[in-house]
Formats: structure tokens, C-alpha cells, sequence
């Protein structure tokens, strides 16, 4: 497989193309949300920093509820249909010591996963989240499938 067939995803990155992918991202408190339809055999991910964009600036996929909307967008222009969309969610760590513990951004990142993904009426098949870790996440869009790899936090 070509080396652009194998795109890397840092923070506030979606992709979602036609074709057989091999998506790569690296979490901690991020989420990554991985949509498959297995019919068409076609998948995309986003990788996003925080849960909810507040309406300042632009709309950007480093924001939970934006990087779904536009990730099911991007799947939808593929020619998927959304009932047939499966979803994988990754991520949500708390990899961060904090002296107060007030800002959990990673439980707030899983909690808007599921949010977005249920008003979506997208199933959650799979997930790996929360915990003091850090996750890789590979992703096969031709088949669906997940490579993960868990590092405790401060490794």
C-alpha cells in the first residue's frame, strides 16, 4: 500500500475518502471517532481536542460536536447511508495530572461522542476510552478493523 494510501491524523484532523485507507492517530485525551459502513466497505475517522465548540472563531473539527457532524457529512458523500453506519470510539484518557481534577477534557470528550452518536442513531460497536492512558489507533477502512495499542500515561 502507497504511503498516501496511509495518512496520519494529529488533533483537529478528519478523514474520510473514497478508497482503501490505512488511518493512523495517536490519543490521550482526544477521541477518535472511527465510522465504517460495511456494506459499502468504506470508513473515515476524526481526531478531536475538545468536547464542545463554544461559537467564537470558526467551526473547526478540533471540537467534538463539529469533527462528528462532519466526519457523518464526509461518509454521507461517499455514498454511505447513515442507518448503515457502524462507529468505533477511541480515546478520552486522562493522561494530564491536575491538582484540582475540575477539567476532565477527556471524560467530557467521551461523553460527547456518545451524545452526538446516539442523536445520530450510530451504533458504538466498539470502544476503548477513558482510563490514565494513551492509545494508537490504526484503522483499516476496507474491512473495518482496529490495530490498538495502550502505553500508560507519562510513557
Amino acid at each position: 500500500m502507497a504511503e498516501d494510501n496511509k495518512p496520519f491524523l494529529l488533533p483537529g484532523a478528519l478523514f474520510a475518502k473514497d478508497g482503501d485507507y490505512i488511518i493512523t492517530t495517536v490519543l490521550g485525551s482526544c477521541i477518535a471517532v472511527c465510522l465504517w459502513d460495511p456494506r459499502l466497505r468504506r470508513g473515515g475517522m476524526n481526531h478531536y481536542k475538545l468536547p464542545l465548540w463554544n461559537g467564537d472563531g470558526l467551526p473547526s473539527p478540533k471540537f467534538g460536536n463539529i469533527a462528528i457532524v462532519k466526519l457523518i457529512e464526509h461518509m454521507l458523500d461517499m455514498g454511505c447511508n447513515q442507518r448503515e453506519l457502524k462507529a468505533k470510539v477511541f480515546g478520552g484518557g486522562a493522561v494530564l495530572q491536575s491538582s484540582s481534577g475540575f477539567l476532565n477534557v477527556g471524560q467530557r470528550n467521551i461523553e460527547v461522542a456518545h451524545e452526538f452518536l446516539a442523536q445520530a442513531n450510530i451504533p458504538i460497536i466498539a470502544s476503548d476510552i477513558g482510563g490514565e492512558v494513551s492509545r494508537k489507533i490504526i484503522f483499516n477502512t476496507q474491512d473495518g478493523a482496529i490495530l490498538l495499542k495502550r502505553s500508560q500515561a507519562g510513557q
